[in-house]
């Protein structure tokens, strides 16, 4: 786990390498235990290194190969990476690390640009090919590891946080209208390629790019499960499945412990992140280091679930502990959290995730979390409604739930500088649902949110607010063969018993009943889910600030409705619209100025 960067020149220059020591030096945090340069006569490459796999200066970035013609910088983890080694050893190759890094740069030179049909993991991957002078860049399937990119005449930069490119200089830092109308719509997630800027973008999942050295490129996308049934699986019941998504599980949560440092969870006492831990010990894992965060609670709303992530700490033995904060810790949190968003990102949770890295961090630089499982195998409220609609409803049932806004209200919320015509989000949505490849409503949806939204906003939260502190989160529900098996799972598995039927029916085997039929929940930060006391203040500071007027992004009078309406502020789906805003003039007066 670490941060890379890099520049492309195609106009015959030297690469700018004091800009790519400055989008490195941007991502300290990401890799504190080193850094590394590399250039050559188009390229250079930057790094950033968080020791988790070969601890020695052996597994060092950038990593260079004299004999393979190669350059390599690397963010994530590659669970595989001792299986394919001893694969690519029997092929006739030799290694001078042992860490996953250089399996990558091996794997390549063993199976060329289908070296990532072979990896089994998290990543962002910046390659240089300096025999065929290409730039090969790769993202992992389910985006878990980001890539974000800026192009200019004659030139190309890449980095793992978009702050780190506007390091680098010479961004064009407009707002692209399409992506706030993203933004506005969609709990504030912006799917890739775009970004709120419209001189930034994003390689998406599953995504190999090839960038010649005279700047031209292709992209790949290398994998897509299929949403429809396999004939291979005719014939299995809910228990056979119940079967083959406990192997994957435990399969996935196995793969998760390779490391040379020690693993922990993070434990919300949900039954996602507890299915881990109960899998973990059935694994061997003796001890556990375990975490769980609570704030102040707010009038009958609970801060905390304690009670859930006891219970299951106490059934497993685990090395547990509670994390407490107070209100008043809050306010200073919410502006390193801004400052260490790598996108605008609305969800109120983004706040306590950053606080709770901060204290794993001083623990261990490894956990396990649970993000996804909602996802991949239907727990969201609206996942239930669409067992019923034929596929071409998909896309009303889905947007009556999940949109904070439509296209309507949208025109009242933004400046006339950013407004949209078109129902942006809308388009979006229907053509994403009407793709081929979905067997029925659910599926199409499932889809959608696993594959589109997902990377945009649980996984790019728990990515920037963990290596904000140096700590690299795992999510075994996002294993690419889980994924793949559960797209197959028939849709009345996965919605059985209120959702994510097939997940209860594996953890019923080694949970409490009560952590597995407790109501559903959230990270809870009461203050600011309300956005009220000092948070308040603080939005209505960024949102009345003179660089917001001048930039007039929403529209005053709206502003002000929201103020003088507090439930008005609230979505349908429980999104603050008012915090939505005001953190959005907030990362933008921390990064763009």
């Amino acid at each position: 786990m670490c941060g890379i960067s890099g520049e492309a020149r195609f106009d015959g220059s030297t690469p700018d390498t004091d800009a790519v020591i400055r989008m490195s030096d941007a991502m300290r945090t990401r890799g504190p235990d080193g850094t590394g340069h590399w250039t050559d006569s188009w390229v250079a490459l930057g790094h950033r290194r968080l020791t988790i796999i070969d601890l020695s200066t052996a597994g060092a970035q950038p990593m260079v190969r004299e004999d393979l013609g190669l350059a390599l910088v690397f963010n994530g983890c590659i669970y595989n990476y001792p299986q394919l080694r001893e694969e690519l050893r029997a092929a006739g190759h030799t290694f001078r690390s042992t860490s996953d890094t250089e399996v990558i740069m091996v794997a390549y030179a063993q199976w060329g640009e289908a070296f990532v049909d072979h990896l089994v993991g998290m990543f962002a991957i910046g390659l240089v090919d300096r025999t065929r002078r290409r730039l090969v860049l790769a993202r992992d399937r389910l985006g878990v590891k980001p890539l974000y990119l800026t192009e200019s005449p004659g030139r190309l930069r890449f980095a793992s946080t978009l702050p780190a490119l506007l390091h680098g200089g010479d961004v064009d830092t407009a707002i692209d209208p399409v992506a706030l109308h993203h933004y506005l719509s969609w709990h504030s997630i912006v799917p890739a390629p775009r970004t709120v800027l419209s001189g930034v973008r994003k390689l998406p999942p599953a995504t190999l790019r090839v960038v010649e050295a005279d700047g031209r490129s292709r992209d790949h996308v290398y994998w897509q499960p299929e949403y429809a049934r396999d004939p291979a699986h005719v014939g299995r019941d809910a228990r056979d499945w119940q079967l083959a998504v406990g192997d994957a599980l435990r399969t996935a949560v196995r793969r998760r412990l390779v490391a040379d440092v020690p693993v922990g969870v993070l434990l919300s006492g949900g039954l996602d992140s507890s299915l881990i831990v109960a899998l973990l010990a059935e694994a061997g894992q003796h001890h556990l280091r375990t975490f769980s965060i609570g704030f102040d609670s707010q009038g009958d709303e609970a801060g905390d679930e304690f009670h859930y992530s006891d219970q299951v700490a106490r059934a497993f033995d685990t090395d547990h502990r509670r994390i407490r904060l107070a209100d008043d810790d809050l306010l200073p949190a919410v502006r390193a959290t801004v400052a260490a968003m790598t996108e605008p990102m609305g969800s109120h949770d983004v706040v306590a995730f950053h606080l709770l890295s901060e204290q794993v961090a001083k623990h261990v630089k490894v956990a396990q979390s649970g993000q996804g499982a909602d996802e991949v195998f239907a727990g969201y409220g609206y996942h239930q409604p669409l067992m019923t609609v034929p596929r071409h409803g998909a896309a009303e049932v889905f947007a009556s739930a999940f949109f904070d806004r439509d296209h309507a209200e949208l025109s009242r919320v933004v400046g006339p500088a950013y407004a949209n015509d078109r129902d942006a989000s809308r388009e979006l949505l229907v053509a994403e649902l009407a793709a081929p490849g979905a067997e029925t409503a659910l599926d199409a949806v499932l889809r959608l949110d696993t594959h589109r939204m997902l990377p945009d906003d649980p996984v790019k939260r728990v990515d920037s607010m963990s290596m904000a502190w140096g700590l690299e989160v795992r999510t075994p529900f996002l294993d690419q063969d889980l994924v793949a098996l559960a797209a197959a799972c028939p849709p009345e598995h996965k919605v059985a018993q209120g959702g994510k039927g097939v997940l209860k029916a594996v953890a019923r085997e080694v949970l409490p009943a009560e952590v597995i039929d407790r109501p559903k929940g959230y990270f809870p930060v009461p203050a600011l889910r309300t956005v009220s006391g000092r948070v308040r203040t603080l939005v209505l500071d960024a949102l009345r600030a003179p660089v917001a007027r001048e930039r007039g992004l929403f529209r005053p009078e709206y502003v002000e409705e929201l103020l003088a309406d507090p439930t008005a502020a609230q979505a349908a789906a429980g999104s603050n619209k008012l915090w939505q805003l005001g953190l959005l003039e907030l990362w933008l007066q921390t990064h763009q100025g």
